[in-house]
């Protein structure tokens, strides 16, 4: 472990956005005692960084996002962003999730305007901000366009139009293009860069695709599949990535995505011997 220590704090030498030390999640088990999906995950994400969160199903990367956004408390261990501690959900943490979620009987602009209304926002203001927010991901003219009539990627949009209207501090986004078509993905990325670049929001986004990973991402934090933070990678890839494509192509990408790759197969063979040993 004392590799991992040297590794979780933030690329910059700053205050970090995020600190999370030692988190434990436990759920209790079907059949007694307690399950633990995470097992003292520690990191820190400097302000306009962009963290990815990758490893096999079931290795905690989703329960670790909601307890980012407060959904669900640790059961241990300090969780801080922007300075204050972690109490349940508020503004300054908003999440895409992987499926849109939106409100069937609203349309887009009524969809962005949720978090807004839930922060008191006047309505001419609420509408002024989702349409800047709606035209900043590519979707001015569908304001008036119901979930029913906007396809799987124009969903996508909208939820990410409605958690950056709130103005996060933090953006937490989780498997949000898993679902789409190759093409629509791939597009969604580019746009996720560009906003990015744009914005410098610090994100943490989980993913199991590890070239998604590795395109997006500053820095690549490695589950185990029994829940601990197996490993941080920093990608070091030059940040203005106008041509993922191109990216996709060269030697440091490659790299990158192989030592990811060899890192989660070297956990799972680990876990496999020691549940072997164990039995």
């Amino acid at each position: 472990m004392a590799a991992v220590a040297q590794t979780i704090g933030s690329i910059a030498d700053v205050e970090p956005m995020v600190r999370a030390r030692d988190i434990v999640k436990e759920f209790e088990a079907p059949h007694g005692g307690v399950f633990r999906a995470v097992d003292r995950v520690s990191f820190d994400a400097a302000p306009g960084e962009f963290i990815a969160i990758t490893g096999q199903s079931g290795c905690g990367k989703t329960t670790l996002l909601r307890i980012l956004l407060g959904l669900v408390p640790a059961s241990s261990g300090t969780l801080d962003v922007s300075g204050v501690p972690v109490r349940g959900c508020d503004h300054k943490r908003a999440m895409v999730f992987q499926q849109a979620e939106l409100l069937p009987w609203r349309d887009a602009i009524g969809n962005v305007e949720l978090g807004l209304e839930t922060k008191g926002v006047a309505r001419a203001e609420r509408r002024r901000i989702a349409e800047k927010y709606l035209a900043l991901v590519g979707l001015a003219g569908a304001e008036a366009r119901r979930p029913d009539q906007l396809s799987g990627g124009m969903r996508q949009r909208v939820g990410l139009a409605r958690a950056l209207a709130v103005e996060p501090d933090l953006l937490l986004m989780d498997e949000p293009f898993g679902a789409l078509d190759a093409h629509t993905r791939e597009a969604l990325q580019a746009e996720l860069i560009r906003l990015h670049e744009e914005m410098r929001k610090t994100v943490v986004f989980v993913t199991h695709d590890l070239d998604e990973a590795v395109l997006l991402a500053d820095r690549v934090i490695v589950m185990s599949p029994v829940g601990r933070l197996a490993e941080v990678v920093d990608i070091a890839i030059p940040r203005r990535r106008s041509d993922p494509q191109r990216i996709r192509t060269t030697p440091q990408f490659a790299e990158k995505r192989y030592h990811i790759w060899q890192t989660m197969k070297r956990l799972e063979s680990e876990t496999r011997t020691a549940v072997t040993v164990d039995a």
